[in-house]
């Protein structure tokens, strides 16, 4: 089993901004994914804010709008892909949001 790295990317609302039933319908919806996924989510990872990127000299610039992690297995890139499928970040049917999926790899020792 290969090790993916799962990256959500898109203007999430932050929970304390929405009303209580929304912050319930998307938590369901978050522990229906992965009661479907199982075991191959091996970590479920967190939520990510305020990010920044640094370049060489230090300077400070604007981050990519990831909002959060997951670590999952699967065989291959397909299969990772499909892990994703019915995945709640993506439920609004739009582009707006993704989920970018990496092959963690190995680092030799």
């Amino acid at each position: 089993m290969k090790k993916f790295l799962l990256l959500y990317n898109g203007p999430a609302t932050p929970a304390e901004e929405m009303p209580p039933e929304q912050v319930q319908a998307v938590m369901g919806a978050w522990r229906t994914w992965m009661e479907n996924v199982g075991a191959a989510l091996t970590d479920m990872g967190a939520p990510t804010a305020n990010g920044v990127s640094v370049v060489a000299d230090g300077t400070l610039g604007t981050a990519t709008q990831v909002n959060g992690y997951s670590f999952v297995e699967a065989d291959d890139l397909e299969g990772a892909r499909r892990l994703v499928e019915g995945h709640p970040f993506l439920s609004d049917g739009s582009s707006r949001f993704s989920v970018e999926i990496h092959e963690v790899m190995p680092v030799p020792m």
